[in-house]
């Protein structure tokens, strides 16, 4: 790849990560709930979500998505039901008290935020389900990624270069957003269960578009 080539690349990934989506939406609403130290986990696991879909799309799947309908009926409802279940979990979940920090003292159940259920594997998992239960993601970058794939090209030689040009402007602006979330948390102390509701509907909103989405 061409340096003029990649920086047309790197320009089209910056502005796809600014695109809001599930993910953003994660990572600001980790941030304000478990502070910024702990959501770089959030961030990881949707960065390495979304280098499995870029594998993906490189392979070939993201085609076979476009293809069958069937296939794309299964991981869009799979990809759905998930979105919901963490809208439902989040507009659950009560008011939680803001550390200094911008950690928070209390969740869902009563139990602390730092305890096991919410710890860094935990975190990492739902940034990462999150960014691959996306069967639209899946197809935009079988799209998108062909328009600079260099024919003849090793594999993993142009997995390393749009991969990881994609997962460190995501890895960026998600920390932005994660970061962003501190400067709300006083907000939080006094209307945190109206976020929790309208994140969690957020969530809701998102998983029910996606379960509305047809197979083109």
């Amino acid at each position: 790849m061409t340096l003029d080539l990649w920086i047309l690349y790197a320009l089209a990934a910056i502005g796809l990560s600014l695109t809001p989506g599930p993910n953003g939406l994660l990572s600001l609403t980790h941030g304000v709930r478990y502070g910024f130290n702990r959501t770089i986990a959030t961030v990881l696991g949707g960065v390495v979500g979304f280098l499995v879909l870029v594998a993906a799309s490189l392979a070939g799947m993201g085609a076979l998505l476009a293809a069958s309908e069937t296939a794309f009926t299964i991981a869009k409802w799979i990809g759905a039901a998930y979105l919901v279940y963490l809208g439902v979990r989040l507009w659950r979940t009560p008011a939680a008290a803001i550390n200094a920090d911008g950690g928070a003292d209390g969740g869902a159940d009563g139990q602390a935020e730092s305890g096991p259920r919410n710890g860094p594997i935990r975190l990492f998992a739902e940034g990462f389900l999150v960014a691959v239960s996306n069967p639209k993601a899946l197809i935009f970058f079988a799209a998108f990624l062909p328009q600079f794939m260099i024919p003849g090209a090793s594999f993993w030689l142009q997995f390393a270069v749009l991969g990881g040009t994609f997962a460190f402007t995501e890895f960026c602006y998600e920390l932005v957003l994660a970061g962003m979330a501190q400067r709300i948390a006083p907000w939080l102390t006094r209307h945190g269960r109206v976020f929790n509701r309208i994140t969690g509907g957020a969530f809701i909103g998102i998983g029910g578009v996606m379960a509305a989405a047809r197979h083109n």
